[in-house]
């Protein structure tokens, strides 16, 4: 089965076939990016919530392809914010900024802010286009993971907010995990779970379908 990550990210690629191939039988799944289908330019993401903008780009992908679409979109909430900056959080500091201005901008909005509460949230949303090996409805899923946010950063690895993102139970922020540990806990992690678990039961019942029809 073929499905297209709609992503240019061959390292999320990668990691989503690992996380997917514990739920799904690695050997009948094969993942490709946008690139591989030739689809040209960007989708726009014009949601106002991470499950609107996970389901623009499933569905977008899906027309193009004619292919199982899979998107996600993600990103931090906190709460002394108001969920700020939600779907807004890799161009929290504008257009153009990096990580670090994203980092300073958060840090400088929770300047005396005493309840740091925050959470990671990731959304995935599957499309199953006409002619598909699998149909049905869209499967959309979402993985959070709780913590707070600290008032200097920590740690080497990781990507946007992880420096600041501290996760008491494992006593380290998102940046001084190593990949098993963050894969564990984070709110991708439990999104990619989610998402396995659902395409593995509609291949389930697919294949008994197959089965009572012809014998298959």
């Amino acid at each position: 089965m073929k499905i297209l990550i709609a992503s240019r990210n061959r390292g999320k690629i990668a990691e989503l076939r690992e996380l997917l191939g514990a739920y799904i039988d690695s050997s009948n799944l094969e993942l490709v990016s946008l690139d591989d289908v030739g689809f040209e330019g960007e989708i726009e993401e014009n949601g106002t919530t991470f499950e609107e903008n996970a389901l623009i780009k499933a569905k977008a992908a899906a027309a193009f392809s004619g292919l199982i679409s899979v998107a996600d979109d993600s990103g931090l909430e906190v709460k002394a914010l108001g969920g700020e900056p939600g779907v807004y959080s890799a161009r929290y500091a504008g257009e153009g900024h990096d990580d670090a201005a994203n980092n300073e901008k958060l840090l400088r909005n929770l300047h005396g802010v005493r309840d740091r509460e925050a959470a990671f949230v990731c959304c995935m949303a599957c499309v199953f286009p006409e002619n598909a090996p699998l149909q049905g409805e869209p499967i959309v899923v979402t993985g959070k993971c709780v913590g707070e946010i600290l008032c200097c950063p920590r740690g080497e690895g990781g990507f946007g907010y992880d420096p600041l993102f501290w996760f008491d139970p494992f006593g380290k922020t998102f940046a001084e995990m190593d990949k098993t540990e963050k894969n564990s806990i984070s709110h991708r992690g439990e999104a990619v779970k989610q998402l396995g678990i659902a395409l593995d039961e509609k291949i389930r019942v697919q294949k008994e379908l197959l089965w009572r029809k012809y014998g298959l």
